[in-house]
């Protein structure tokens, strides 16, 4: 996910960029029928007839008619049954009218299958024993819905390059898959291999998710072969447009060699060249820092979009402009690369456990930064992420939920699986040490300490695992830590009174549960480390002297002068408008 509530908040909420720069797609108004609420909602708690089928292999054949706004969509998916089923249930936007479905080969009469709300039901013909396999087609087509303003929006977005071609790009990550093929609209919905084939008029191109297997003519078309292992359920993209292709080939420190590719489009052509520039820098940083790039035997794949972003596996959609930030980098790119790994590899077990994606893939931009100019940049960073903390609803509910319900800033928390998390991140790193903290994430993302390529495959983890990971390699107990960062919604405060030469200190969280963070004091030329084992401790200090707590700034706590802060600027948006 690009930022998507991260970056509104940063243009708006706290004032810190104008978003005139933004693109903005270009999408031609059209009337289109409702999304019904099953089709809107992605996510939650999975129904019984979709855990009892294993998504082995989908088979998706589009041809795209940009003129039309339309397309017209062959799928042919492959189950195997994980226990005694009677019944095939998929996510279809209703509004793709279903022309036919085939079982195994076989027309299905009519009444055998209904799709009344985005919910494919599909009745087999007879009872599928545990280990079987079933092999369903469904032909449909339509006009898929409109992105009002992708991403923040899902849908297709109908675009034009500078001399009038078409330029088409999907983002679904919001409302799911099923906004444009039949899928199981869920996290855990992945199939093991997506082949994807895209029909486009031959003066334009359809880069995919995957390696490309080929390429075949039909007169004035041309259909583009796609193969992807794994992908995440709102991964999956369709581009088209007039691209033009840079590839290259990043040879990596654990041997292999992993192909490069940018297509953009050809008035951009400079700056594709100096981001294309950027592609080996950042593969060098996540392979150091983290581990070996998951789709080295795929691609490292960008496409320029009408849209701002999203990480699509093996194919990031871009929209940035091909702009810096202060940084020296373009901060967009790497967000949404950081994604292969956390989200694409590591994909999260519930939309309740999404922070897993976001925590991590915030923190990569400040660790980036940290990594190309020092500890200025990173701090840096992370002071702009501590100003846009909200902190209105725990990170993590610790039950099923929608994406809708996560992202929802009134509801759910938010842009804090961004921030909080990341910030969250900084002070893990700061407690365990680097030794031990990037350990925890190596584990994470490929499920053990010493990935190397071809000896790890795409996995799920939930927030349980994570912190039973920490506690692992730390040798401690740290279920307190995440408990009061993800599970409660206001920050660890840290209460503090000097009485004469005493300086006591007391951590209170929201709803008193124990949190026993150290805390370091500086006096003078010394740091003193307290331990507060039972969340307080106190420390003796020369009269006149003026203590500094937490002066390398550790731990993620309430700061009187944030809140100040965030409420002035909370006035200052609210002012024009009383005056109206």
């Amino acid at each position: 996910m690009p930022f998507r509530q991260q970056l509104l908040a940063a243009c708006t909420a706290l004032g810190l960029a104008a978003c005139s720069g933004v693109p903005v797609a270009r999408t031609v108004a059209t009337a289109q029928p409702a999304l019904t609420a099953q089709t809107l909602n992605s996510g939650g708690a999975m129904p019984a007839e979709q855990a009892r089928v294993h998504f082995d292999h989908a088979e998706l054949h589009f041809t795209v008619e940009p003129a039309a706004q339309r397309i017209d969509a062959v799928a042919t998916l492959g189950f195997t049954a994980t226990s005694t089923t009677d019944t095939l249930l998929l996510d279809l936007d209703r509004n793709l009218a279903i022309g036919g479905i085939d079982l195994d080969g076989r027309p299905l009469a009519a009444g055998t299958w209904s799709n009344p709300d985005g919910r494919l039901r599909i009745r087999l013909p007879a009872m599928l024993a545990a280990g079987g396999k079933v092999s369903v087609t469904i032909r449909y087509g339509g006009q898929p819905h409109v992105a009002k303003k992708a991403p923040w929006d899902g849908g297709f977005v109908w675009s034009h390059s500078a001399d009038g071609q078409p330029w088409v790009a999907s983002a679904v990550e919001g409302e799911g898959c099923d906004l444009f093929w039949p899928c199981i609209d869920q996290p855990q919905g992945e199939p093991d291999l997506v082949d994807t084939f895209i029909t486009v008029p031959k003066t334009l191109a359809a880069p995919g998710n995957g390696v490309l297997v080929g390429i075949t003519e039909a007169g004035d078309r041309h259909t583009y072969h796609w193969r992807a292992r794994h992908p995440d359920t709102y991964a999956i993209a369709i581009n088209v447009g007039p691209f033009k292709l840079l590839k290259g080939d990043y040879a990596s420190r654990y041997g292999n060699t992993i192909p490069m590719q940018l297509w953009y489009l050809p008035e951009h052509a400079a700056g594709a060249q100096r981001l294309f520039g950027e592609f080996p820098r950042m593969l060098d940083f996540f392979e150091q820092q983290i581990g070996p790039y998951p789709f080295g035997d795929e691609k490292m794949g960008v496409v320029e979009t009408p849209h701002l972003g999203m990480e699509h596996q093996t194919l990031n959609a871009y929209g940035n402009q091909y702009r810096l930030n202060g940084y020296g980098y373009d901060s967009l790119l790497q967000h949404e690369f950081a994604h292969e790994w956390f989200g694409n590899q590591l994909t999260n077990a519930d939309w309740d456990d999404m922070w897993l994606h976001e925590s991590f893939g915030t923190y990569m931009q400040p660790l980036y930064s940290q990594y190309l100019n020092g500890d200025m940049d990173y701090f840096s960073w992370l002071h702009e992420l501590r100003l846009k903390l909200r902190n209105r609803h725990p990170i993590v509910s610790g039950s099923s939920r929608t994406e809708e319900q996560v992202y929802d800033e009134k509801a759910g928390p938010g842009q804090d699986i961004y921030n909080k998390g990341a910030l969250m991140l900084h002070t893990l790193r700061q407690l365990i040490g680097d030794q031990a903290f990037f350990d925890s994430i190596r584990r994470l993302v490929y499920g053990r300490p010493d990935p190397k390529p071809g000896n790890f495959s795409p996995r799920y983890a939930s927030t349980g695992d994570y912190v039973a990971i920490v506690d692992q390699v730390s040798g401690r107990k740290l279920d307190w830590l995440f408990d009061v960062y993800l599970r409660d919604a206001a920050l660890p405060r840290l209460e503090q009174q000097r009485v004469g030469d005493t300086l006591k200190l007391r951590w209170v969280t929201e709803h008193g549960k124990p949190f026993p963070m150290p805390i370091e004091v500086q006096v003078g030329d010394s740091v003193h480390t307290l331990p507060m084992r039972d969340g307080s401790s106190q420390l003796q200090v020369p009269a006149g002297s003026l203590p500094i707590v937490d002066p390398r700034s550790k731990v993620l706590r309430e700061l009187p002068h944030v809140a100040a802060y965030q409420q002035w600027l909370k006035q200052q948006r609210a002012a024009p408008r009383a005056g109206k």
